[in-house]
């Protein structure tokens, strides 16, 4: 006769690889616009950084549970953003703007004043 052992259920969490966020980059003749989808973030799970010619997001989500359920298995818990981008020397990394709003990220880079266009004026001699 088998005796088969009874497990009570139980939750794992395991840390997946971050997601990489799709972006649209936009240049104009001011700087560069950097939009990226982070459904579910808040500005309080958001960090921006500039480092060297660096910029690099990173944010995180809670996938949360529905009330009143036990989870069998869940492998992910928290879902992590994390996308890194290589900067040319002409924008100004000092005045970066950054806002987020219904889970899309506006990262706006300016262009130095020496990189932007300008017209030059012509007088008749």
């Amino acid at each position: 006769m088998e005796t088969k052992q009874r497990t009570e259920p139980r939750a794992t969490q395991q840390q997946a690889a971050p997601l990489v966020p799709p972006v649209d980059i936009i240049e104009t003749a001011d700087g560069i616009t950097v939009r990226a989808d982070l459904p579910g973030v808040s500005k309080e799970n958001l960090s921006i950084d500039v480092d060297g010619d660096t910029l690099t997001l990173e944010a995180t989500v809670n996938l949360g549970e529905a009330a009143n359920v036990q989870p069998l298995y869940a492998e992910v818990r928290v879902a992590q953003f994390r996308r890194s981008f290589v900067l040319g020397s002409d924008l100004d990394t000092d005045k970066v703007n950054a806002g987020i709003r219904n889970g899309v990220l506006t990262i706006q880079l300016p262009k130095r004043e020496q990189a932007r266009p300008r017209k030059i004026s012509v007088r008749a001699e």
